[in-house]
């Protein structure tokens, strides 16, 4: 088979670009400062090619609200400190679930299916209202089940969080 110089360049290309992405995507999703070591482990991206990546990223993104930082042989993908102060007021409680609420879903995205009674003794009659709403945001599917209801992740929810519905906890049917 001939393959031509132009072909192995562009193959070459395909390989770098999928691997920037794969770097920027760890370094995006970790949230803290990664040695080289934890970024080839978690990527399995080429030693060499992970620094020239980096290297490129810290380019690409300083313009940016995002940059990528480098302290000694650490590495980590934070906000711009122009943007420091708006981000620390969205982190420290301006979130759309109150932190009651985010441990509702949790213990329905852990045990789903799961019959409201039995959520409502582990959380408290608050659980009622999170899971009107969580059901009007059409995350949750309730289903009449006799004298209570059967709680499930709806698919939205999925979606919502960017969450595979293959990957939870409790049986996936497809079914709602």
């Amino acid at each position: 088979m001939d393959v031509s110089r132009r072909s192995v360049e562009e193959i070459d290309d395909a390989h770098v670009q999928e691997a920037t992405r794969t770097v920027e995507a760890a370094l995006f999703i970790a949230g803290k400062f990664m040695s080289l070591a934890e970024l080839i482990a978690l990527t399995d991206v080429n030693p060499l090619l992970l620094k020239k990546i980096l290297q490129d990223l810290v380019d690409v993104y300083a313009t940016s609200g995002i940059r990528v930082v480098r302290q000694g042989e650490l590495w980590k993908m934070d906000v711009a400190p122009e943007y420091a102060t708006l981000v620390n007021k969205l982190a420290t409680g301006n979130s759309e679930f109150t932190k009651a609420e985010q441990e509702t879903l949790a213990i329905i995205a852990h045990k789903q299916p799961m019959k409201q009674s039995v959520l409502v003794r582990i959380r408290g009659n608050k659980a009622y209202d999170h899971i009107k709403r969580f059901v009007a945001m059409g995350l949750l599917v309730k289903k009449k089940m006799g004298h209570t209801n059967e709680l499930r992740l709806s698919e939205q929810f999925h979606e919502y969080f960017h969450a595979d519905a293959d990957n939870e906890s409790g049986e996936q049917d497809g079914k709602e």
